[in-house]
């Protein structure tokens, strides 16, 4: 345990409630929860830890058992009821997620002294509407000695609202906040006492990538300016460095959520394509220039008819510069073809020298199209491999001087190297770089690209006689200019190098065809020779004659284009040392584990900078040396250097909230009253109170509502309790909520609405609370941050349509007379409306409501709630007799016992009981009607 997170401890512990803890991102959150559950015992009572994340599970549980033999149990919804009984009276420390918890604390399954304290994760996603807030209130009534101490690393989301971390001490009735930031003076002094050996290594981007990170900024900024123009958003939050964060996707919808409905599609367009630019800014700085091409490849494709930002001004170069990184596609003239220009690398220079007399023969062919690979690598591979060799060289150097390796003083002989790696792919494509050499892989990864191009080309038919002619004319598109009444040309550029790619991808595939056909002892040969005789076929083509080109057979076509390659050598992996790699996105601690002597940081990551400085601080004898890869002059180090500063903007912020805020002293005894409904007040116990009011004071009537076990997913169940009532939670057959024996309640969010139309699970609904109860009602309940409208006036047209939310709401509402539908604003406005319709209304029936909609075999049963409309067959058969209307046939059916009885009544009768006689001789009609016989 690091030095710090003992005065973290100390803090927790001075206020026997618990407390709030905010502290910096990668300050080994999982070791200062551990060392928080090992203070715990077993006499004290259980400690369920709430609201943790899978990766922090693992974490805190492999931290835990490391220094402790006692293991840490996970409560789930498989283990049974009795136990989870008999978990929470052992005294153990459990995971538990909130939704059993809240169930088996309402249900009383969990005796709530048992519990000796709450241990929650992620504290800043807490609200005053969420379930752990929800948990917290119902355990502090019953239990005052219990201790909440909740936890968060991320500082920003403590800030995004107003007053968010007073709400939320508010809610988990705690009152201390900790503020625990890098530039801590405990924390700085630790972890600078022995700081590693850090270089810094600024890797220059190639031309291409500064004039895609360019255009792509370019574009940006061109969205954040129509998004302006909009009126709608605050201006000092649309910069472009806000945008590179996913933050701000968040920033953007919160204050556009309220109005969404209102906002026109190139406004909605725009935050998408915003995100959009965020990843291409990150894609670029990730990934090599295959995959980033394939990436803009799928956007093209997926995004061209609606995107903003594919026509703005700027757009056109990434496309084109990323499409240079990969390839270059021209007429075989020297003059024709396109040059190498001023951006062109050493490499490809030489290539050219060293393909002088082969580039020369290929011009003598004026008509022949050359397809020339310049599989452009990222340059940080090669740093990335100088820099393993480099080791490799300084511990031979000191092992021939007879000193201690690098690994440091303690004798360690693994010298582990760590790679950080952003995601799994990268960790995967870097191993491949390092064993087969970067050639090979950029190799792989563009036979890939040019086999996906066969996939996609194989989809569609291509025996069309005469092609069609385009529909338009785009410089993304590198169609021509057309003139009308003419046809297109199909010897445009974009046809004839699509023609080039396609047909260089079919000579792969056949190659490899072959290849596996091939002995493996000569496979190899076999391939380097196919490779040469590859780079010398030329052939003249006729663009006139390209319009016959058939795909269906490819083989008879490969010889009509030329794909230049450049040679490469093999790899010598001999003189680097043992790699591993990490990739940061598992949120995984593994330098304990591994205790690497060497850390190259390959994507640079805050919270994992940090996580080696505590890891060097714990480790201080141990020799590190830490090597930061940066592309210089790109976002990557901007995000970088903006992640801290906004993370010491949001502390600075905290710091002065603290301050500030406003905590009431009396906070738990104003609550412990008459809103808990686990402890409510006998009427006797109320009637002794005889100085309030001079007399006897009639105890309030407890409300009760039975909810169903899949509504605790929301926030509903919380407000309800809040408003001082019962909860008892159910599975219940049909509907959500049951106010009353007579009132049932299907809650649906505007989301939840869209779906339930489209899969017409909401018809099955109503029909069954149709079924079984007098008052069905359908809940459209809106979010508080939101308008409160359920579409905007453009989109309500006059005419009934399928796929209008209107048209489908007053068909459902024909459909189902007995309907009835609530408009909710908010949560609270819900609770609101649940206690106004149990106004005057008996309470509901557990027992009944669990077996409404369950389906049995022994017919009907005396007293049953299901015995009133069992024969729901006949009853329907009923209800489509001609005459028959919603509003007799239930007079029918109290004065017929069954249809034959029905057959047999005469037509006064019927047109008593029908209420006329026009309907009552259409029924006598057709029940009197002749079926025709064949004779």
């Amino acid at each position: 345990m690091v030095q710090f997170h003992e005065h973290i401890i100390s803090d927790l512990l001075e206020d026997p409630h618990g407390g709030l803890v905010v502290l910096s991102a990668g300050l080994a959150l999982p070791k200062l929860i551990s060392s928080l559950l090992h203070l715990h015992h077993p006499s004290q009572g259980s400690l369920l830890i709430l609201n943790a994340s899978p990766p922090q599970k693992v974490s805190i549980f492999n931290e835990h058992t490391t220094n402790s033999s006692e293991n840490i149990s996970s409560i789930t919804s498989e283990l049974p009821a009795h136990n989870r009984l008999s978990l929470y009276t052992s005294g153990r420390i459990s995971f538990i997620t909130a939704r059993i918890l809240i169930v088996d604390l309402l249900t009383r399954r969990l005796p709530s002294t048992s519990v000796a304290g709450i241990v929650i994760l992620n504290a800043h996603s807490i609200s005053d509407t969420s379930t752990e807030a929800f948990i917290v209130r119902i355990l502090r009534s019953t239990n005052r000695s219990l201790y909440v101490r909740a936890i968060s690393d991320r500082p920003q989301a403590m800030v995004s609202g107003f007053a968010k971390a007073e709400r939320i001490l508010k809610c988990l009735f705690i009152r201390k906040l900790h503020l625990w930031p890098r530039f801590q003076v405990y924390v700085s002094q630790d972890l600078e006492r022995d700081p590693p050996e850090v270089i810094d290594v600024r890797v220059p981007m190639s031309p291409y990538m500064v004039g895609i990170q360019k255009a792509v900024l370019e574009v940006m900024d061109a969205c954040l300016k129509e998004m302006k123009k909009t009126n709608k958003v605050d201006v000092e939050d649309l910069t472009v460095e806000n945008g590179l964060f996913k933050s701000f996707d968040e920033i953007v919808r919160r204050q556009l959520d309220p109005i969404w409905h209102t906002l026109g599609k190139r406004t909605k367009q725009l935050v998408s394509d915003l995100k959009t630019m965020r990843k291409l800014l990150d894609y670029l700085a990730r990934y090599d220039a295959v995959t980033y091409l394939k990436y803009l490849d799928s956007l093209r494709a997926s995004e061209s008819f609606r995107s903003v930002w594919i026509f703005a001004e700027s757009s056109y170069k990434i496309f084109e510069y990323a499409k240079k990184r990969v390839y270059r596609f021209g007429k075989s003239d020297g003059e024709k073809l396109i040059a190498p220009n001023k951006t062109a690398t050493n490499k490809k220079r030489k290539f050219d020298d060293k393909n002088k007399d082969r580039d020369d023969s290929s011009a003598s062919t004026n008509s022949g199209v050359v397809l020339e690979e310049t599989l452009e690598e990222p340059p940080k591979w090669k740093v990335l491999r100088e820099i393993l060799v480099e080791i490799q060289d300084e511990r031979q150097k000191q092992a021939m001087a007879g000193g201690d390796l690098i690994v440091g003083d303690d004798g360690d002989q693994n010298g582990i190297v760590l790679v950080a790696c952003k995601d799994e792919h990268s960790c995967m494509q870097l191993e491949d770089c390092i064993i087969r050499g970067p050639h090979k892989v950029m190799l792989k990864e563009w036979e890939q690209y040019l086999l996906s191009k066969v996939e996609l080309q194989a989809l569609p038919k291509f025996n069309k006689k005469k092609p069609k002619a385009p529909k338009g004319f785009g410089v993304l598109d590198g169609v021509m200019t057309s003139v009308s009444g003419q046809k297109a040309e199909v010897s445009s550029i974009s046809k004839q190098e699509n023609d080039a790619l396609l047909a260089a991808a079919y000579e792969i595939r056949k190659q490899a065809k072959k290849d596996t056909a091939v002995v493996d002892g000569g496979a190899s040969e076999e391939l380097g020779k196919s490779r040469e005789e590859r780079k010398k076929k030329m052939v003249k083509t006729d663009p006139q004659s390209e319009t016959s080109i058939q795909f269906e057979t490819p083989e008879k076509n490969i010889n009509k284009r030329v794909l230049k390659r450049h040679d490469y050598t093999a790899e010598n992996t001999s003189q680097l040392p043992s790699v591993h790699f990490h990739a940061l996105e598992s949120d995984q601690s593994i330098l304990d584990v591994l205790q690497p002597s060497v850390i190259i940081v390959y994507h640079p990551d805050m919270a994992f900078v940090r996580e080696i400085e505590v890891y060097k601080s714990q480790n201080p004898t141990k020799k590190l040396k830490v090597y930061f890869l940066f592309y210089e002059d790109s976002t990557e180090v901007r995000k970088f250097e903006a992640s801290v500063r906004r993370e010491n903007g949001a502390f600075e912020s905290l710091i002065r909230q603290k301050s500030l805020m406003m905590l009431p002293v009396g906070q738990d005894e104003q609550f412990l009253g008459a809103n808990s409904s686990l402890e409510t007040q006998s009427l006797t116990a109320q009637n002794l109170i005889t100085r309030k009011a001079g007399g006897k004071k009639e105890a309030e009537k407890e409300m009760q509502v039975i909810v169903d076990m899949r509504e605790f997913m929301s926030s509903l169940p919380n407000v309800l309790h809040q408003k001082g009532m019962r909860i008892i939670p159910v599975t219940l057959e049909v509907g959500d909520y049951i106010l009353s024996p007579l009132i049932c309640v299907e809650r649906k969010s505007i989301q939840d609405l869209f779906g339930s139309f489209s899969s017409g699970r909401l018809y099955h609904q109503v029909e069954m609370m149709s079924r079984y109860y007098q008052i069905p009602v359908l809940l459209i309940e809106f979010s508080q941050d939101k308008s409160f409208s359920f579409q905007s006036v453009s989109d309500i047209g006059d005419d009934v349509t399928p796929n209008s939310i209107i048209s489908k709401l007053s068909l459902l509402v024909l459909h189902f007379p007995r309907l009835r539908i609530v408009w909710s604003r908010s949560l609270h406005a819900t609770a609101e409306i649940f206690a106004t319709l149990k106004a005057n209304q008996d309470e509901p029936d557990e027992v009944k409501a669990i077996r409404v909609g369950v389906p049995s075999e022994e017919g009907i049963i005396e007293n049953d709630v299901r015995a009133e409309n069992f024969n729901t067959s006949a009853v329907e058969f009923l209800r489509r007799l001609p005459g028959v209307t919603d509003s007799n046939y239930r007079l029918i059916m109290d004065a017929c016992k069954s249809l034959a009885e029905l057959a047999l009544l005469p037509l006064e009768k019927l047109a008593e009981i029908m209420g006329g006689l026009k309907a009552a001789k259409s029924l006598r009609d057709f029940l009197d009607a002749k079926y025709p016989t064949l004779l």
